[in-house]
C-alpha cells in the first residue's frame, strides 16, 4: 500500500512507515495512491461474511500484500474482539451501537487496531504515542497500548471539560500511561501536539507518533464498521440508507466515504455536529472560518479546527464527486437535551453525540428511505447528564465500576508549548 502526504504529494510511503511516523511533513496526512473499489458481487459477498473475515478483506483491498496473512487476521482478530450492535428505534432508524469494546466508545475499533499494528512492527524501537483527546480517545488509546513494550503513551486533555468518568477510564491506569491536563479546550491540547510534531529534534529523539484519527491504521479500522451495519439490515432497504455521522475531528465520516468509495451501497451521510460548527458553515458558504470553541454537553464534538476535514476534500476530488451533496447540521445543547428526552420516550436511551446524529437524521429522512444513526459512546459515560434529563437511572458497566474509585494520575501543565516539551524529555 502507498500513500502520499495531502500537503506534500512527492512524499510517498508504505502502510506500515505511515502508521509509525503518523503525519508527514508540513503536518500532512496521508491519503491512499490507489482507492480500491469492489463490484456489486463483490459486496454481496462480503456482506455475506462474519465480522472478521469481512475486515480482513476490506483491509487488506487497502494494505496489499505489505502484511502477511496471518499477521494482519490476527491483529483484526484482537482489536476487533467484540459486537457491533444495530438497534431499531422508531420510523425507519436504527442506531449503530459501537460502544462495545472495553472502554464503551467507537474508538476501541481504531485504537486497538493501531495498537496492533504497531506491536507487531515497532521491532526494539522506542516510540512515544502523543495524541490529544476531547474524551474517548484517551481512554480508547490507553487501554489499547497500556503495558505493550518499548512504547510510551502522552495524552493531552483540556482540564474540567470531560466528564468525570471519562476521565477516570484512562487517567487512573499509570505505567506506560501519561495523561497531562491542560488548562484550555481540544483545540489547544490538539495545537499543543502538532507543534511537537513540527519540532524536528524533539520527534526525532522521542521517535514521536500520534494515535488520533488523523493516524491512517485508525482511520481504515473504522471503515469496518460501516460494512457490519449494513450486513445487518434487510437487502430491500440497503439502496435507500442515509447515514448520520457525529462529527467533531471529522475521522469518523471519513472512514464511511471511504466505505462508500469501496462500493458500500451508502444514498448519502449527514454531517452531525454540535455548535461548533465550523463544517456546516463551510458547506453553507464555501468560507472556512473557524471560531473559538464552545464548551457543550457534547464535549467529543467540541472541535473548531477538524483535523481529518482535508481527507474528506480530498477523496471528494478524487472521486468527482460535490460537497453540495453532503447533508450537513448543527444543534445546540438545548435542543440535544429535548432530543434525548424525547429518545427515552421511545425507550432508547442515548448519550449526547449520538442523539445529535439522531435529530438530523429524524428531521432529513425521507418517507422511502432508512436512516442509521452511529452510538458511539455508551450513556453510561454521561450518567449525570441524562439522569438529569431523562429522571431515569443509568447502571454503570463493569468497565466504569471498575476504574470509578481510583485516584487520577493526572499532570497539570501551562498550555505551553515549552511546558510540553520539558515534560516528554524528562
Amino acid at each position: 500500500m502507498k500513500l502520499y502526504n495531502i500537503k506534500d504529494r512527492n512524499e510517498q510511503v508504505n502502510f506500515i512507515q505511515a502508521t509509525k511516523q503518523g503525519l508527514g511533513s508540513k503536518q500532512g496526512l496521508f491519503f491512499p495512491v490507489d482507492l480500491p473499489e469492489f463490484n456489486s458481487d463483490k459486496i454481496n459477498n462480503i456482506l455475506k461474511m462474519n465480522f472478521i473475515d469481512r475486515s480482513y478483506e476490506i483491509l487488506s483491498a487497502y494494505i496489499g500484500n505489505e502484511i502477511p496473512v496471518n499477521t494482519l487476521t490476527n491483529c483484526i482478530k484482537n482489536a476487533f474482539s467484540f459486537p457491533v450492535s444495530i438497534k431499531y428505534i422508531d420510523n425507519n432508524i436504527y442506531c449503530m451501537e459501537l460502544f462495545h469494546g472495553p472502554t464503551l466508545a467507537f474508538k476501541d475499533f481504531g485504537g486497538r487496531f493501531l495498537a496492533q499494528i504497531l506491536s507487531h512492527f515497532i521491532d526494539d524501537e522506542q516510540i512515544t504515542i502523543l495524541t490529544a483527546t476531547s474524551g474517548d480517545t484517551g481512554a480508547a488509546i490507553s487501554h489499547a497500548f497500556h503495558g505493550i513494550k518499548n512504547i510510551r503513551v502522552v495524552i493531552l486533555y483540556p482540564k474540567n471539560k470531560i466528564t468525570l468518568l471519562q476521565e477516570k477510564l484512562f487517567c487512573t491506569i499509570g505505567g506506560n500511561i501519561e495523561t497531562l491536563a491542560i488548562k484550555g479546550d481540544f483545540d489547544t491540547c490538539q495545537l499543543l501536539v502538532k507543534m511537537a510534531f513540527n519540532d524536528i529534534s524533539l520527534k526525532k529523539s522521542l521517535s514521536l507518533n500520534s494515535a488520533n484519527s488523523i493516524n491512517i491504521s485508525r482511520l481504515l479500522a473504522q471503515i469496518c464498521y460501516y460494512f457490519e451495519a449494513v450486513a445487518h439490515l434487510p437487502k430491500k432497504i440497503r439502496d435507500n440508507l442515509v447515514i448520520s455521522v457525529p462529527s467533531g475531528n471529522f475521522g469518523n465520516l471519513t472512514a464511511g466515504f471511504l466505505a462508500k468509495s469501496l462500493g458500500l451501497p451508502v444514498k448519502r451521510f449527514i454531517a452531525a455536529t454540535n455548535i461548533n460548527d465550523t463544517v456546516p458553515r463551510f458547506l453553507e458558504n464555501n468560507i472556512w472560518k473557524p471560531k473559538e470553541t464552545i464548551s457543550t454537553i457534547s464535549n467529543a464534538m467540541d472541535v473548531s479546527k477538524p483535523n481529518n476535514w482535508p481527507r474528506i476534500e480530498e477523496l471528494f476530488y478524487r472521486k468527482s464527486w460535490q460537497l453540495k451533496d453532503l447533508a450537513y447540521g448543527s444543534v445546540s445543547d438545548e435542543t440535544t437535551k429535548l432530543s434525548i428526552n424525547a429518545l427515552s420516550k421511545l425507550g432508547y436511551i442515548s448519550e449526547p453525540h449520538a442523539t445529535i446524529a439522531w435529530h438530523l437524521l429524524r428531521s432529513n429522512l425521507k418517507n422511502s428511505e432508512h436512516g442509521i444513526f452511529l452510538g458511539t459512546a455508551h450513556p453510561a459515560k454521561f450518567q449525570e447528564i441524562i439522569e438529569e434529563i431523562t429522571g431515569k437511572k443509568i447502571v454503570l458497566p463493569s468497565q466504569l465500576i471498575k476504574y470509578i474509585k481510583l485516584p487520577i494520575l493526572s499532570h497539570e501543565i501551562k498550555p505551553k508549548f515549552n511546558a510540553l516539551r520539558e515534560f516528554l524529555l524528562q
